[in-house]
């Protein structure tokens, strides 16, 4: 095998992203103090920033009818400040039917802590603990996410307080389903470790703004980890915030966001650059009987321009279940309007929307 310097791509112009700058005359490759030493601080301080607003949460629930354990069980998780005042955003399934919750925070202090409302279609909750100027995150915006981003993990694994582990973004656009049944869309993968006790922790972007709460790993996997998108935890959170709840009507359908063709959007007068196209359609569901197909773009649905899986989500939230909506869809090259009318959701219910 020729050795890097010597084999025709080193020589060419357009062989990477690397410039001359990288390149140590002689060398075998790129400096790689140069990149590790960029790397280490991108995530020394991601660490450093979102570090003392990760908290680890203790959680003691009664035992279930069946259990074979005493008459109260306890678990850990992680969670974050995300306000100076100590509302902090965490996996539903850290703290479901706690009796107790108790939360430490990276300076030793120690706090007893409220559900103020959680939502276990999206795996999502809200706690607060008292604190006039908390350390707490800046959000980032995951839908600027791309693969190959820098994901950095941040919790408490095994009760291993404050553990940082680091990767990637491996992928976008996934789908999983929670506790309740429902399907959550717009899921990130990434490599970044993760194992029990980092559920409900920041996953952190190379600009230490959290793009991700880490909800999940594959058992019998390497490297396959999933976070809830920061743009559907920003708008749970507000919602529970607002009620203690998530309300939300239910269309029966899978869905991911994906762009719309340039070229054809034109032509169409398309001022949209994004739309939810549909994966899977519910035999007999409200949006199987209005006659939406997988496949379809969905454009707008009650009046309101549909750009993702998170519009979505919102419009289906602020309607009223049982209300007649307008659907407006983009199948193949056509324009089309169908009328659905959204049913009352159901944890048993496999889909999402």
């Amino acid at each position: 095998m020729l050795p890097l310097s010597a084999s025709p791509l080193a020589a060419s112009s357009g062989a990477g992203p690397w410039t001359a700058a990288t390149w140590t005359a002689g060398a075998q490759g790129p400096d790689d103090a140069v990149l590790l030493d960029a790397y280490s601080r991108t995530v020394t301080q991601a660490a450093e920033r979102v570090g003392p607003a990760t908290v680890k949460i203790e959680v003691r629930s009664p035992a279930g009818e069946r259990s074979r354990t005493p008459a109260e069980r306890s678990g850990s998780g992680s969670g974050f400040i995300f306000t100076p005042d100590g509302l902090i955003l965490t996996n539903s399934h850290v703290v479901h039917d706690a009796r107790q919750i108790d939360v430490a925070l990276p300076n030793g202090e120690q706090q007893r802590a409220r559900v103020v409302g959680e939502d276990p279609h999206t795996d999502l909750a809200v706690l607060s603990i008292a604190g006039p100027d908390l350390p707490h995150v800046s959000f980032g915006e995951s839908k600027r996410l791309q693969v190959g981003s820098i994901a950095i993990a941040i919790g408490n694994p095994f009760g291993f307080s404050w553990t940082v582990t680091a990767g990637v973004v491996s992928a976008l656009g996934r789908s999983l389903r929670t506790e309740s049944g429902r399907l959550v869309d717009d899921v990130i993968q990434t490599d970044a470790a993760l194992n029990p006790g980092n559920s409900g922790g920041p996953l952190v972007g190379s600009d230490a703004r959290v793009i991700g709460v880490n909800t999940a790993t594959f058992l019998r996997s390497q490297g396959i980890c999933f976070a809830i998108a920061i743009d559907t935890a920003k708008w749970i959170a507000m919602k529970l915030l607002q009620g203690g709840v998530v309300r939300r009507g239910y269309l029966g359908v899978g869905a991911q966001t994906a762009p719309l063709p340039l070229r054809l959007a034109r032509q169409l007068g398309l001022d949209q650059r994004s739309a939810a196209f549909v994966t899977s359609v519910d035999t007999g569901g409200p949006a199987a009987r209005a006659g939406l197909r997988d496949g379809d773009l969905v454009l707008e649905l009650g009046g309101q321009t549909i750009t993702g899986v998170d519009d979505l989500h919102r419009v289906l939230s602020d309607e009223t279940p049982g209300r007649s909506l307008e659907l407006r869809i983009l199948r193949h090259t056509r324009l089309e309007r169908l009328v659905v009318t959204p049913g009352l959701p159901s944890a048993a219910r496999a889909r999402g929307q």
